[in-house]
């Protein structure tokens, strides 16, 4: 990469296509796997909370210590235990959605107001029905912010799994920095971004579709 050359050699592009949209299939692969298994566990973890308020403390400390690893540092303690592979990076990046996901359920489960708990108590709903007839969808709004966030934190995270073989774009990213070569890098940085944009929006659009009363509130 030389001064005055082009950023992005549009040759090299139309040339690389299929393998700019395998990357994108495996960064949105990468992502999806681990915001989901990390919602399940998040989930899970957050009704024990419910259930048992006193583990909301060693619950987050363990999440937010594993959330201030340093990514590289991770990826490294792993790989001597899981190689390079796709478990690897999802191990890492579960790891990461866990303390945001955890708060952000937690936190919408609270904000249901108590009257309301006593009424649902008072028609006779179950601990099951309050939960899934009451609680869950008023605190739609706060897990699905928690969601977003998560999100986008695991599309930029991917790119660093580039190191481990696994990075779908951060393949891209990794390639143009290695080859001193602007294309890739730029390539994979502009659809790591807008990849982060186009699904917040679609989350967006959910949280609105889930949650109508917010609008007919505001």
């Amino acid at each position: 990469m030389r001064p005055g050359d082009p950023l992005i050699l549009w040759s090299w592009t139309f040339d690389h296509l299929p393998d700019i949209g395998r990357r994108v299939e495996e960064h949105l692969i990468l992502t999806g796997i681990a915001v989901g298994v990390g919602f399940l566990i998040a989930f899970v973890l957050s009704l024990a909370i419910r259930r048992l308020p006193v583990l909301y403390a060693p619950i987050t400390w363990v999440s937010g210590v594993m959330y201030s690893i340093p990514s590289l540092a991770l990826f490294a303690l792993l790989v001597p235990f899981t190689g390079l592979t796709i478990l690897t990076a999802e191990i890492g990046l579960v790891s990461y959605t866990l303390l945001i996901l955890i708060r952000n359920i937690v936190s919408g489960f609270r904000s249901v107001p108590s009257d309301v708990r006593e009424s649902a108590v008072g028609m006779g709903y179950s601990q099951w029905q309050m939960l899934w007839r009451i609680e869950l969808p008023l605190a739609m709004s706060v897990i699905i912010a928690g969601v977003r966030v998560a999100l986008i934190t695991t599309i930029g995270l991917v790119t660093v799994t580039g190191v481990i073989g696994q990075g779908g774009l951060g393949a891209l990213i990794l390639q143009g920095i290695q080859q001193f070569f602007a294309t890739p890098l730029v390539i994979g940085a502009v659809l790591s971004i807008a990849l982060a944009v186009i699904l917040d929006a679609v989350l967006v659009l959910i949280q609105r579709g889930v949650t109508p009363w917010t609008r007919a509130t505001r």
